[in-house]
């Protein structure tokens, strides 16, 4: 007999609001997300906005093709921008059922004919044969209650997330810059993607590191990237031009045992 796997115990959604903006946690002070109640396809958190540097990777004329896939939903703030601005079709993937009915609530999620929310495993969901080449953009923002470290962080999981893009595609994964595991799961996504296609953002006050990926193509060269960030800038109101100089090549592994 087939015992079925048992469902981890998750942290119920809670929410808090302060001078105009609402925010997601689960069950403890940490923020999960947020949205300004007067905006909300704005990106409120400077590190979800720096998630979108995959803006700068694709030509500007396909900013608007594809398909956006988010692994761990938050806020909303990524999937509502997706959907909402971009006009992208959009999957967002979470195992909480609280935080799927708390965005549906308060964070305005809500499925529909290019948007779906899908209550899964986000590790289930990238190793899935069937979403073998799927999305063309990938967001990575899985963290417990705590905030403490990737609940995804092993090889396997990123060898799955490569496969889950298209050729071309992009990823972005929020990650702890000044937290020890940075370097490892930094050099498990660079050992996947390769090195050459791996680049990290200086990390915010908050110590969030976005790294970002891609998948079978050559990275831009600057000029090219630099009239994109001014195209990103004008026309869907993200501070592009700070991404670009805030890109850098990830630390050299280190030597000796970990």
């Amino acid at each position: 007999m087939i015992q079925k796997k048992k469902r981890p115990e998750l942290a119920p959604a809670t929410i808090s609001e302060a001078d105009g903006v609402r925010y997601l946690h689960l069950g403890t002070p940490w923020v999960q997300g947020a949205m300004r109640i007067r905006k909300p396809l704005a990106i409120e958190l400077e590190y979800v906005q720096r998630m979108m540097v995959w803006l700068l990777l694709r030509p500007i004329e396909t900013l608007s093709d594809g398909h956006a896939v988010q692994l761990g939903l938050g806020a909303g703030a990524i999937t509502r921008y997706c959907h909402g601005v971009l006009r992208l079709r959009t999957t967002a993937v979470e195992l909480n059922d609280s935080v799927i009915a708390a965005c549906r609530a308060y964070f305005h999620v809500e499925s529909g004919v290019r948007l779906k929310v899908i209550e899964a495993d986000a590790g289930v969901y990238a190793a899935d044969p069937e979403n073998v080449a799927s999305a063309d953009v990938l967001c990575v923002d899985l963290y417990d209650h705590d905030a403490a470290s990737p609940v995804l962080d092993s090889d396997a999981f990123y060898a799955d997330c490569h496969r889950l893009l298209s050729d071309g595609g992009a990823m972005t994964v929020n990650l702890f810059g000044r937290d020890a595991s940075f370097e490892r799961s930094a050099q498990r996504i660079a050992a996947v993607f390769g090195a050459d296609q791996v680049l990290s953002l200086r990390p915010t006050r908050e110590g969030n590191t976005i790294v970002v990926a891609m998948k079978g193509a050559a990275w831009p060269p600057h000029d090219v990237l630099a009239m994109r960030a001014d195209h990103i800038e004008s026309n869907v109101g993200l501070p592009a031009r700070k991404w670009l100089k805030m890109l850098r090549a990830l630390p050299k592994a280190s030597e000796g045992p970990a």
